[in-house]
């Protein structure tokens, strides 16, 4: 992120109030979310789907790292907890990799077809539309007040949209081909992604140059 000219007092406030309701929308999303997929995944016998339901389990935590911060700030207290939040949504990213790793090897493992639950596919369904929206908001505001915390759960929302799109990509491929190992794939080629976009927020965190040449307070 470049730096740019300083907000006004009343502007960056705003912001930052907005930044503080976005995660509360996500946390209540994301707990809605498992909720539902840990729930109807039990039930269906779906690795995938309760999988997905404990990847919300992990956008909760980054979630509420960064409301800490960004409440903080909402009270006066300064942007207290920057590093501290990067580093839990960095721990959020590689959480995010083992999880995929180990959910994709046991569907792989044991050939599970996705099976449809149609309060699963509800719930990726409304992840795909929800999840992009809240990250690109979450982005816009992170980028204004100056916060790579902020940012990087923008890219962390935007990840489990992706799942999403894997969990709908599998019981789609499944019931049209047969190909039961398309969702355990295409999650796979997120895993690079992931283990960068992990690996940046640590860097951050401990105030170490990423690789676009930032340091861990620049944007």
């Amino acid at each position: 992120m470049a730096t740019s000219a300083p907000l006004a007092p009343s502007h960056q406030t705003a912001l930052v109030s907005r930044g503080v309701a976005l995660e509360k929308l996500t946390i209540a999303w994301n707990a809605a979310e498992a909720v539902a997929a840990i729930a109807s995944g039990l039930a269906a016998r779906s690795i995938a789907l309760t999988g997905f339901g404990f990847d919300s389990v992990i956008e909760i935590v980054a979630a509420v790292a960064l409301y800490a911060r960004l409440r903080a700030e909402a009270r006066g207290a300064g942007r207290v907890g920057e590093r501290t939040a990067l580093r839990v949504v960095g721990i959020a990213f590689f959480l995010l990799t083992a999880y995929v790793l180990v959910d994709s090897a046991a569907t792989l493992w044991s050939r599970a077809a996705p099976r449809p639950t149609l309060t699963g596919v509800a719930v990726a369904l409304l992840a795909v539309i929800v999840m992009p929206l809240l990250a690109r908001a979450k982005l816009r505001v992170g980028e204004a007040i100056d916060s790579p915390a902020l940012v990087a759960d923008a890219k962390c929302s935007l990840a489990c949209a992706w799942l999403s799109v894997t969990v709908l990509l599998g019981v789609g491929l499944n019931a049209a081909f047969g190909w039961w190992w398309a969702d355990p794939l295409a999650a796979l080629a997120m895993i690079p992604l992931l283990v960068r976009e992990g690996r940046e927020a640590i860097e951050r965190s401990r105030g170490k140059p990423t690789s676009c040449g930032c340091h861990g307070e620049c944007a």
